[in-house]
């Protein structure tokens, strides 16, 4: 009976690492329909090294720095390359998380960076930064555990940490072309919202596995809350943000309530075991106006270029949903269950050293990474699209284009240039 039980939780956890996989699809698509076309291949090229590259520096170092034996609670030191680690199953589950935190960055900074300076970016998420939060949280000595903090699958250690990342990377490598000029905010818009629907999907089909495998068992009375949580909370999201914007626009935000869904996930994440349903209705609830003013504050109040709205979603209801453990827990220690505010405080304890721990080491990595590459790419690049310039081919066919009259007579490469200068046109929105 008991080898019946391991194996089920065995399949359990293998289908969860595989779904937290296939979000790396959703991600992908997300930021694609959400920039410009002539991005598209460069986005995806991302997308693929972040998961491959990501996961082999989590085998070596990552892993290690995670899970190993402890140094006072603050990182591991054990275990590199796997030595001496025999339970396989939990380690490519967390090498799809390291994955996962690292991926977050991409987004914010999409249509602009180096290609090489993003490579080593996640070498740095990867290796360093994101295990050492992790460390805190889910080694199960690190300091944050001691205290009491809780995050059961990551709203803090995955989503804020990769927010953080990004927020400082989007800092650093500044705004795209077009962007902010002479007071005004420019809206670039992006190039196919059906596929960044399709990317929303995926990731909300990946959650559950996200979430759910996070019980490291296929325990019959846990997994059931946390995948019936993890859907309310993100269904809240989507309607909260679809009527939000409705009231605050005067029209139902196709982009912000795609980013609703997401939203809601991130909120919920952090209590997916911890919360009712109708606590995870309320997160989601809260998330969307969350979202929506802050992706307004961060890209027209703080004038950083967030392409897909990533900061806000990850970041913002990253922490949102880590203080909602405080208010929400029904386990006797959430303030709305008669546990009074001990556990918001730990909460936030955890939110500001993992929000001063991710600024500290990116801004410095970044520096670093930039003495040896420019963190952006050139501003001819950039009008001509990083599709031809990093990877030497478009991602859709323009023939209509090239038929043009207009353009009869160019090189091909003129035409791509071409090409990329007709994706550079903005819509005007005043502050």
């Amino acid at each position: 009976m008991d080898d019946v039980i391991l194996s089920v939780n065995l399949v359990w956890i293998m289908l969860g690492t595989i779904l937290v996989f296939f979000m790396h699809a959703g991600f992908a698509m997300v930021e694609a329909g959400f920039t410009r076309s002539k991005n598209a291949v460069n986005i995806i090229m991302k997308n693929f090294l972040t998961i491959s590259l990501g996961g082999i520096v989590y085998f070596l170092c990552g892993y290690a720095i995670m899970f190993g034996d402890t140094a006072g609670g603050f990182f591991g030191t054990s275990g590199f390359a796997l030595n001496g680690v025999d339970d396989l199953s939990f380690f490519i589950f967390q090498t799809m998380f390291a994955a996962t935190g690292a991926t977050i960055l991409s987004g914010a900074v999409a249509e602009r960076t180096n290609i090489f300076a993003y490579i080593g970016v996640i070498i740095l998420m990867t290796i360093l930064v994101y295990p050492v939060v992790g460390h805190w949280v889910w080694s199960g000595q690190g300091w944050l555990t001691d205290l009491g903090f809780i995050d059961f699958a990551g709203s803090t250690v995955v989503h804020l940490t990769g927010a953080v990342a990004a927020f400082i990377a989007a800092i650093m490598v500044g705004p795209r072309l077009g962007k902010y000029e002479n007071g005004r905010v420019n809206v670039i818009t992006g190039h196919s919202i059906p596929i960044g629907a399709l990317g929303v999907f995926l990731l909300w089909f990946g959650w559950f596995g996200f979430n759910g495998a996070s019980t490291l068992a296929a325990d019959p009375a846990l997994v059931p809350t946390v995948i019936a949580n993890t859907f309310f909370s993100a269904a809240a999201g989507v309607v909260a943000t679809a009527f939000y914007t409705k009231f605050r626009y005067g029209h139902i935000d196709g982009s912000l309530t795609l980013n609703g869904a997401l939203a809601g996930l991130v909120g919920i994440t952090a209590g997916a075991a911890n919360v009712s349903i109708v606590g995870s209705l309320i997160i989601g609830l809260i998330a969307a106006p969350l979202l929506v003013e802050g992706v307004r504050f961060i890209e027209w109040k703080l004038k950083v270029d967030d392409p897909v709205g990533a900061i806000a979603v990850h970041g913002i209801c990253g922490i949102w949903g880590t203080l909602a453990v405080g208010l929400f827990d029904v386990g006797g220690q959430g303030l709305f269950y008669g546990g009074g505010i001990s556990l918001l405080g730990i909460q936030a304890i955890g939110v500001i050293a993992t929000i001063a721990w991710v600024s500290v080491t990116v801004t410095a990595g970044l520096y670093i990474i930039k003495a040896f590459v420019p963190l952006r790419v050139s501003a001819e690049e950039e009008i001509t699209g990083l599709d031809v310039i990093e990877h030497g081919t478009p991602a859709y066919e323009y023939q209509e284009i090239f038929k043009s009259s207009a353009i009869q007579g160019e090189t091909f490469a003129q035409r791509l240039t071409h090409i990329g200068k007709t994706q550079t046109n903005v819509t005007e929105k005043h502050v």
